[in-house]
C-alpha cells in the first residue's frame, strides 16, 4: 500500500465518512446491520456529501463529587451547577486501568483511510507513557495486524468491548478509542431526538454489519458499577453522541440539554462515571489528515497534543483546548458528553 504524504491530503483533511450507506438493522435484536452498498467518501473538507438513508439535519438541544477532583482556580466562583442523583459517583481512577484501541484504515477497500491505524497505536503509546496504563492491559485492533484476533472485525470489536468492562470495579479507569469511518442510520426505537442512530464501521462491515450506538451503550455503559470511569474517544464522522450518552456540554461548561428523547433518558443514564470526547457533532465530518509528520485523525492528534501540553485541565478547559488545536484548520467541532450531569469545572483525570 502506498504511504500517504502531506500533499495527498487536501486542506482540512479527508472526511471519515462514506458518501452513502444504506443499512437495515434491528436496534434491539442482534444489532448486526446489513450494508447494501457504500460509495467512496468525498474529498472536499468543507462540503462532505454524506447521505445516509436520507441524511438528517441533526439538531441537539442546546453529582455528588469527591475530593480527588479539583476545581480550576480561575473558575471556583462560577454559579453552582445542578448535581446528579445521589447514586452517581465520580471515579478516582486509582484502580485498574484497561484500554481498547481500534484503528480501521479499510486497507485495499474503496473507503480506504490513512491515519486510523496510526491513531490507535499512538493512543496506546500515549496511555502507557502519560496515563499509567500497562501494555498488557491494552487491546489493540488494527487492520494491518497479522493475527486474525487482532483485526478490527465486528466480532473482535464487540469481544473487545466486553473484555474492557469485564470485572470492572469502582474507581477503575477504562478507555475506549475508535478511529475509522462513522455514519448514521434511521433510529428504530425512538430514543434519538433527531431520528438517527450513530454507527461505527468495522473492517468487515459489508459482510458482518455495523455497530450501532445503542449496542455500544448496552455493552460498555450499562454493566459498569457505580464510580467506575469509562472514557471514550471517537475520531470518526457523525460521532457527537456515538456512545448514546444523554448529556452534551457547551465549551462554557454549561449543559446543552439531553440528546436522548426524554422517555429514554433514564435508561441511558448511569451511576458510573462515563465520559465521551468525539471529533465532531452528529451532523459533521471528522478529518483524516496529516499531523505531527504522519497520517493521523485530527481529533486523536488534538486530544493527545492538548493533554501532553497540560495534563491538569478541567473538562471544560480540555474541550476548549482541543477545539483550539483544530479551529483554524478543520471544519469540525469536538464534543463532550456524559452519562450523568457533571461539573465541568472539575479536573479531568484518566
Amino acid at each position: 500500500m502506498p504511504q500517504p504524504t502531506p500533499s495527498s491530503f487536501p486542506p482540512g483533511g479527508v472526511p471519515r465518512s462514506p458518501v452513502e450507506i444504506n443499512v437495515e438493522y434491528s436496534s434491539r435484536n442482534g444489532h448486526s446491520g446489513h450494508v447494501h452498498h457504500t460509495h467512496h467518501h468525498s474529498h472536499h473538507p468543507n462540503q462532505p456529501q454524506v447521505q445516509v438513508a436520507q441524511q438528517p439535519q441533526a439538531h441537539r438541544h442546546e453529582h455528588a463529587s469527591h475530593p480527588q477532583h479539583h476545581v480550576s482556580s480561575q473558575q471556583q466562583h462560577h454559579a453552582p451547577v445542578e448535581m446528579p442523583s445521589p447514586h452517581f459517583e465520580y471515579s478516582k481512577c486509582t484502580g485498574r486501568k484497561k484500554a481498547l484501541c481500534v484503528g480501521v484504515n479499510y486497507i485495499g477497500m474503496e473507503e480506504q483511510l490513512s491515519g486510523c491505524v496510526n491513531d490507535a497505536k499512538n493512543v496506546r503509546s500515549f496511555l502507557i507513557r502519560h496515563c499509567g496504563y500497562k501494555a498488557e492491559d491494552i487491546v489493540l485492533l488494527t487492520d494491518d495486524a497479522t493475527n486474525p484476533r487482532q483485526l478490527p472485525t465486528r466480532q473482535n470489536m464487540i469481544d473487545g468491548m466486553k473484555w474492557l468492562v469485564r470485572s470492572a470495579h469502582k474507581h477503575d479507569s477504562l478507555f475506549f478509542h475508535y478511529s475509522g469511518h462513522g455514519s448514521q442510520v434511521k433510529d428504530r426505537d425512538g430514543d434519538e431526538l433527531d431520528g438517527y442512530d450513530e454507527v461505527i464501521l468495522p473492517v468487515d462491515f459489508r459482510k458482518s454489519g455495523i455497530i450501532v450506538d445503542d449496542l455500544m451503550n448496552e455493552i460498555m455503559v450499562k454493566p459498569l458499577p457505580t464510580g467506575c470511569r469509562l472514557t471514550a474517544l471517537f475520531d470518526s464522522c457523525h460521532s457527537g453522541t456515538a456512545l448514546d450518552l444523554p448529556f452534551i456540554y457547551h465549551s462554557n461548561g454549561r449543559l446543552k440539554g439531553s440528546a436522548i428523547a426524554r422517555k429514554h433518558e433514564t435508561a441511558k443514564m448511569s451511576s458510573a462515571d462515563v465520559i465521551s470526547f468525539s471529533g465532531c457533532t452528529d451532523s459533521q465530518s471528522s478529518a483524516d489528515t496529516w499531523e505531527g509528520g504522519a497520517a493521523a485523525g485530527a481529533m486523536s492528534y488534538a486530544f493527545m497534543e492538548s493533554f501532553r501540553e497540560n495534563p491538569n485541565q478541567t473538562y471544560q478547559e480540555l474541550l476548549i483546548s482541543v477545539r483550539k488545536v483544530l479551529k483554524n484548520k478543520y471544519n469540525q467541532k469536538p464534543q463532550l458528553s456524559s452519562s450523568h450531569k457533571i461539573d465541568t469545572r472539575l479536573q479531568f483525570i484518566l
